[in-house]
């Protein structure tokens, strides 16, 4: 029996947990009833019936997976069966946490229910999980993503979704494939003051946007942190510093921590040696991993998923990208710059002050503060829609009289994006950032990260995805070298 889910047309052959139960009742003819039914299974006093949860598997319990499995665990309308992480005194914790914070709901003051599972693949073939959320190393993400939804699972999915374009493309079809609601968690388009800003200027507020700002990092900032200093000699932190992309690094091997599972960790990405600067406990942030290209994508983990999410929405380039990638050594622009068909142009900064002493682009008054956004200059003015900086600033006046906004003020926990995940589990729709928008806010990241490599200008065919070059000229062999770099091999067994 095969059930079309709205204008999506997701066609899931299979049945949910809940519908499968409120089948079986109907089919059978037969009610049949305890003489008390407690409140939490008819859904009063604030609870949802377990019929009606959502139940999930985290994958991934490291800083940024706690974070979501506090979010996951404190929503009484999700039920979180299982945790996984290939290091048990994460994964043991992660199990902790979920049974204690069940256990102070009941009136008997204890549950056990929560399954910690150390290798993913048996996480994903409990039947009776719905979805899962995955917070893993930059790597993996592809890869689980589409072994989830090949299991029948619906995904929330970590940025950046994938660690190459062809990955993020895999994942877009492999999700469409099985009809599968995937959200990717680029969560600052889902805050209401930032959501305004982006549908303003997509409606064409600023009119034509001309110019768009936001931050890319050097490797510099990150190796500042004291964990780096006994390796600073070994990494060449004085030049590797310089880098605007993840670099390949040969850290010495040392003793695997007792309960973490390092070749799991690994998986598909080329082998290394274990070294406390990749993982260890407890984690001293929440991507610790993400200076080596092997693991992680630098700036692109670090802030640019974000910003190029919440760029690309508001220029209405969500499901595109650029189609030229301009190198500062072609003596056009001072920083490397990303071109769309429109003639907007997006241009990469260290800092913000290099928008206004620079490219000019702002009154040298203006404030510029924050990160997971950009500054857009258009026509009739500029705006910007970066988070964690403070209140939302543009000019002249008119721009937020015209946008009608209640408040300039950005409150990064006021967001909805989990919510937004469940709902379209429910209704089988698309969520705000799926996975195609997922797939083109990472490969924005992953063509700046080639262009720097190659220290040269592309051009680019997003719908195509592949670099152009010309028939009749040496580009053409430029051009092939590119595209060479748009997927890498994975260490076997693991594959696509």
């Amino acid at each position: 029996m095969t059930r079309m889910e709205n204008s999506r047309g997701i066609d899931t052959r299979r049945f949910t947990r809940r519908e499968f139960l409120g089948r079986t009742a109907v089919l059978s003819g037969v009610v049949t009833s305890p003489w008390f039914i407690p409140s939490s299974a008819r859904g009063a006093d604030g609870n949802v019936a377990p019929s009606e949860r959502i139940t999930v598997g985290l994958i991934g319990n490291g800083r940024m997976g706690r974070g979501h499995l506090r979010r996951l665990a404190d929503d009484r309308d999700v039920q979180v069966l299982a945790v996984c992480d290939v290091d048990r005194m994460r994964c043991e914790e992660g199990k902790r946490h979920v049974e204690e914070t069940y256990a102070a709901r009941r009136t008997s003051g204890t549950y056990q229910g929560c399954t910690a599972y150390n290798d993913y693949r048996k996480l994903l073939a409990q039947a009776d999980i719905d979805a899962v959320v995955i917070v893993t190393p930059d790597h993996w993400h592809a890869l689980q993503a589409i072994d989830a939804a090949k299991a029948g699972k619906d995904v929330y999915c970590e940025k950046p979704i994938s660690i190459t374009i062809r990955q993020g493309r895999r994942l877009v079809e492999a999700v469409r494939r099985y009809g599968r609601v995937f959200q990717t968690g680029t969560q600052y388009r889902s805050i209401p003051t930032i959501r305004q800003v982006c549908e303003f200027v997509r409606a064409g507020g600023l009119g034509k946007v001309k110019q768009v700002f936001t931050l890319w990092s050097r490797l510099g900032g990150f190796f500042g942190a004291p964990r780096f200093k006994p390796y600073r000699h070994l990494m060449d932190v004085e030049n590797s510093g310089k880098s605007y992309v993840p670099l390949d690094f040969a850290l010495p091997a040392e003793p695997v921590p007792e309960g973490l599972d390092w070749d799991l960790w690994v998986g598909p990405a080329l082998w290394r040696p274990y070294n406390r600067l990749y993982h260890t406990n407890p984690s001293p942030g929440v991507v610790p991993w993400s200076f080596d290209e092997d693991f992680g994508a630098a700036s692109v983990t670090w802030h640019h998923s974000h910003s190029a999410d919440v760029i690309q929405y508001a220029l209405g380039a969500e499901n595109s990208g650029p189609v030229e990638l301009i190198h500062p050594s072609s003596g056009a622009y001072p920083t490397l710059t990303c071109k769309y068909a429109n003639g907007t142009l997006l241009h990469l900064v260290d800092h913000w002050g290099m928008v206004k002493d620079v490219y000019k682009a702002v009154p040298a008054t203006a404030r510029l503060a924050g990160n997971f956004g950009g500054v857009f200059v258009g026509e009739r003015g500029w705006v910007t829609s970066m988070s964690t900086g403070g209140p939302v600033e543009g000019g002249p006046e008119k721009v937020f009289e015209e946008m009608k906004s209640r408040t300039r003020q950005v409150n990064i926990r006021g967001n909805n994006h989990h919510a937004n995940w469940f709902e379209c589990i429910r209704m089988r729709r698309r969520p705000s950032s799926d996975e195609e928008i997922g797939h083109r806010s990472a490969s924005l990241g992953h063509l700046i990260i080639i262009t720097h490599k190659l220290q040269r200008s592309l051009k680019w065919d997003p719908a195509r995805e592949e670099f152009l070059g010309d028939e009749a000229s040496p580009s053409k062999g430029r051009a092939e070298a590119a595209n060479r770099l748009r997927s890498r091999a994975m260490r076997a067994p693991w594959c696509i």
